[in-house]
């Protein structure tokens, strides 16, 4: 079984046996380097030698599901586990192995604006077994998740554009010109943490980021850490966790969040790694396969 978690800028395969993973790949094609019509090949390319040594079995997840993808995949509607996303497979063209690929998830947000995600059910349902049947989950990242599970099925979940502002107010803003790159500083981020609990909104806070550099309270290289501290920090304060919340995603950035949870008093556990390659091998199972 070779088992894929292709997003937008990356790709991962896992080659598993018996359960257990025995090789893995990891590239920068992401879907958006792949030229018009090229998945299949570019599919071959990458996992060709097992292919060659017999694999016929081939699962995906991801963005190479979504409409930029190789075949869109309809997403299926919340409340959704592991047996509903392994009905809702969809089928990959591709000679000499079977390849299905994962639906993304659809819900609503109170108000009945609509959300998705793609790829990250699939880590969802890898860590199951670890997070238990009823929990608050989030995924950081560009598009940061938080996710609540019942009865082992994802009942719902919002969406924060928390890592893409960033790098768009670091990047493309004036409070960039005040900032130098390097590593997080706990100290700054915390600060900015604790500004988000405060009053005055997020608008104004931003501001604030650049008059605190005017008059030497927020020095260069602190600037970055203190603006992801007042991002994620308003991120959790909209979020509301009142109970533990597992992160899920790269070790640093769930680090960040936990930290950001810690001035909030919210306990937060690190679900693992390889969580994407665990929920398709669960998705995997439940599957019919020809």
């Amino acid at each position: 079984m070779i088992l894929i978690d292709w997003g937008t800028s990356s790709f991962r395969a896992f080659r598993v046996e018996n359960g257990a993973v025995t090789d893995r790949r990891e590239s920068g094609m992401g879907i958006l380097r792949v030229e018009p019509g090229g998945f299949a090949s570019g599919l071959r390319g990458e996992i060709g030698p097992w292919l060659g040594d017999g694999e016929t079995h081939v699962l995906m997840s991801g963005m190479i599901g979504s409409r930029q993808g190789w075949v869109e995949a309809p997403y299926a509607e919340c409340p959704a586990g592991p047996d509903d996303l392994a009905r809702a497979l969809v089928a990959a063209p591709f000679e000499g192995a079977e390849v299905r690929i994962v639906p993304g998830v659809r819900g609503t947000d109170p108000s009945g604006v609509p959300e998705v995600m793609r790829g990250e059910e699939t880590q969802i349902v890898g860590v199951l077994d670890r997070i238990g049947e009823e929990a608050t989950a989030c995924l950081p990242g560009s598009h940061s998740k938080w996710v609540t599970v019942r009865r082992g099925r994802i009942a719902g979940f919002q969406t924060h554009m928390t890592g893409e502002a960033f790098a768009a107010l670091r990047d493309h803003t004036i409070l960039g010109r005040t900032m130098q790159d390097g590593p997080t500083d706990p100290d700054a981020f915390r600060r900015g943490v604790r500004r988000a609990r405060e009053q005055g909104g997020l608008l104004h806070h931003l501001f604030g980021v650049r008059t605190q550099a005017l008059f030497s309270q927020l020095s260069e290289t602190e600037g970055a850490s203190y603006l992801s501290g007042l991002l994620i920090g308003h991120e959790v304060a909209a979020a509301m966790p009142s109970g533990e919340v597992h992160l899920i995603g790269a070790a640093a950035l769930c680090e960040l969040y936990a930290l950001a949870l810690a001035c909030f008093e919210v306990r937060a556990e690190i679900a693992g790694a390889d969580a994407a390659a665990s929920g398709l091998a669960r998705i995997a199972e439940r599957a019919s396969w020809n």
